[in-house]
């Protein structure tokens, strides 16, 4: 894989005025950060050969998406500082 190009925040499109909907996606995701499930998830896609033709993209997971692991928050893009 060639040089990253950007680096930028990954955000869930949701409906607007709907906070009870947005508490159950807010939920899952914290869930499967502490459940390890995500982890899992990003490990199948973006570090093991991929079926059928057993691509492997090998992207490890960024310092970045670390800390918005470990920190889930509704900041704005606008907010992130570019590095």
């Amino acid at each position: 894989m060639g040089e990253v190009l950007s680096v930028e925040p990954i955000a869930c499109m949701i409906r607007k005025d709907d906070p009870a909907f947005k508490k159950a996606v807010d939920d899952s995701i914290k869930r499967q950060i502490a459940d390890g499930s995500l982890a899992k998830l990003y490990d199948k896609w973006f570090m093991q050969p991929i079926p059928p033709a057993n691509v492997k993209i090998g992207l490890p997971l960024s310092e970045a998406t670390k800390e918005a692991w470990a920190n889930p928050n509704d900041k704005p893009m606008e907010s992130y500082e570019v590095k």
